[in-house]
């Protein structure tokens, strides 16, 4: 599969990959035709897909499978009016019918609004009045329902909801020309037969709403060749092959379910798992790995923090390979113990919600613990001072890409109806991803921290990254985040808000404070440490697992 759209398939080194990497790119690519019906046409009894929830129901699909159920969908959806161009919000956790929703509306050429399901009302309304959604599959999940009819008399774009499950009829009123059954439906859907012109590359494929840590969501919009670029990140990051089982831990209405769980995974013709939970357990999650032979594994580091304080000798992990995390910057320490516990290094990525992974820790590479990696081929990736300037080794500037020649395989259109936040980002011939990194002499990126998270202190300018990074590397600090609080002597002081394990709860107090203090100014430089700590049960996240700074600063702003 791979060789048709690389010239070339396989790499020794950094410098091999660099010089050498090239995508033949398709007139008018089709990931659902172009590689899953290939697949389902070439291999069609090689394992797809293989499903299972805390229930311990299992549903194993074949390409052939999901080329047959993809088809039978694409025709239901056709029926209620669904073509090329319209846009379709998807609310389905983990089911199953995500998968076959996401390549039935690629292959008729629509647009996939995939959504979490925390969404509320007005988030919902927000969503349909900016994007025009004229439907909405989603799930029998009443909460999710409940939002969703109270957004749809200030929704008029909305034509569509199609419920998933077998609950749909205690959850919504079917008598409603507007409610429709996928479970009731599909099955009386008529045979697809493919539409005459589906996509060009450069039509709409994929719209998300970024999780941003500030700010109303901004619409990131994706051509056609963004499902092209995630090759590089499975085939390549993941290290994948044919006989791999890849988990990726994320909810489907955040990008990364993209990057782990769908496009670069099949290229591969990789197996996706999928364990459709309701809230995460690190014992549980461990308990699917041994039981369903796990091979290749992808986590944001949040995770890896609370599986090492399992005690892993407990779970067979023998038949992991390969283990990979993004999403947040990862910490030494915890790169460290989960080496230690499995004999695996963690292999990091990064990119946004607007590009696919965009430096990367390659098989190729020896992973520096703490380090993003170096810059994936495909991008062209600079760092700048905040007069533009290109940084030296060591200097911390931002991470922006090369857009003047042309745009790179995988990097968003534009942020859709709003040229000014698109011109705010897109200048002087770079996209501006807004974060802040150091590049070492060996070509290693170090992450920093967003723009607006770094703290000036004194004269001293410190990344929240390297203090919490200092900070993890105590036995008591589960999860933390630095932030700055306004102090009329030094303009900002550093300050920590700490999850610490269950064992240290009852230590919290002024000892613990000054044990961790003097921990951070021994690990790293002494200006940096934190002069105030504040323990607290969790730490505020973002859909997609980030933390959000911006709403400890906010709090702490207003008491």
């Amino acid at each position: 599969m791979v060789e048709r759209f690389l010239r070339k398939t396989s790499f020794t080194s950094v410098d091999d990959y660099n010089e050498n990497f090239e995508f033949i790119v398709p007139e008018n690519f089709n990931f659902a035709y172009d590689v899953m019906d290939v697949w389902a046409e070439e291999q069609p009894d090689k394992l797809a897909l293989l499903w299972t929830n805390e229930q311990g129901v299992e549903i194993r699909l074949t390409f052939a499978d999901l080329k047959q159920r993809s088809d039978q969908a694409a025709a239901y959806l056709q029926q209620l009016g669904i073509g090329r161009g319209d846009m379709v919000m998807l609310i389905l956790k983990r089911r199953l019918e995500w998968w076959i929703s996401m390549l039935a509306l690629h292959k008729l050429g629509a647009v996939v609004i995939p959504a979490t399901h925390m969404l509320t009302k007005k988030d919902i309304i927000y969503r349909n009045e900016r994007a025009s959604v004229k439907a909405i599959i989603c799930v029998d999940d009443s909460y999710v329902l409940s939002q969703i009819k109270e957004a749809l008399p200030e929704s008029p774009t909305v034509k569509s909801i199609v419920v998933v499950g077998p609950e749909t009829a205690q959850h919504c009123d079917l008598q409603n020309p507007i409610f429709h059954s996928w479970h009731d439906e599909i099955n009386s859907a008529p045979e697809f037969h493919r539409p005459n012109f589906v996509n060009t590359n450069d039509d709409f494929m994929l719209m998300y709403f970024t999780s941003g840590t500030s700010g109303e969501p901004k619409m990131v919009v994706h051509d056609f060749l963004y499902a092209l670029g995630h090759l590089t990140t499975g085939v390549f990051w993941h290290n994948l092959k044919k006989h791999s089982i890849h988990l990726t831990v994320a909810d489907t209405g955040w990008g990364k379910a993209v990057w782990g769980k769908f496009y670069g995974q099949w290229f591969a013709g990789a197996c996706v798992f999928v364990y459709d939970h309701e809230k995460f357990n690190a014992d549980n999650l461990l308990r699917q790995i041994e039981k369903y032979r796990i091979t290749s594994f992808c986590a944001p580091p949040t995770i890896y923090r609370f599986m090492i304080r399992e005690d892993l000798s407990r779970y067979d992990l023998s038949s992991l390979e390969y283990c990979t995390t993004a999403g947040e910057a990862l910490n030494p320490a915890v790169f460290d113990k989960f080496y230690a516990q499995t004999g695996i290094r963690l292999m990091e990525g990064f990119g946004q919600t607007e590009t696919t992974m965009t430096l990367g820790t390659m098989p190729w590479m020896t992973p520096k613990p703490g380090s993003m990696g170096m810059p994936n081929a495909q991008y062209d990736i600079h760092l700048v001072k905040p007069d533009g300037t290109p940084c030296e080794d060591g200097e911390k500037g931002e991470i922006v890409i090369r857009v003047d020649k042309k745009k790179p395989l995988g990097l968003f259109k534009f942020y859709y109806r709003d040229d000014e936040q698109t011109r705010r980002t897109w200048y002087d011939g770079y996209y501006h991803t807004g974060d802040v990194a150091w590049r070492d002499q060996d070509g290693y990126y170090w992450f920093e921290g967003r723009i607006d998270d770094v703290i000036k202190s004194s004269g001293y300018r410190i990344g929240p990254f390297e203090v919490e990074s200092a900070l993890m590397t105590h036995p008591a600090v589960v999860e933390c985040a630095i932030t700055g609080v306004p102090d009329e002597i030094r303009g900002m002081v550093v300050k920590a808000t700490v999850v610490l394990g269950r064992e240290w709860k009852d230590k919290a107090g002024d000892d613990l404070v000054k044990e961790l203090q003097q921990h951070v100014k021994k690990v790293t430089a002494p200006y940096k440490y934190p002069r105030i700590i504040e323990f607290v049960d969790e730490l505020p996240k973002t859909i997609s697992g980030k933390i959000r700074r911006v709403e400890i600063r906010e709090k702490d702003n207003h008491q």
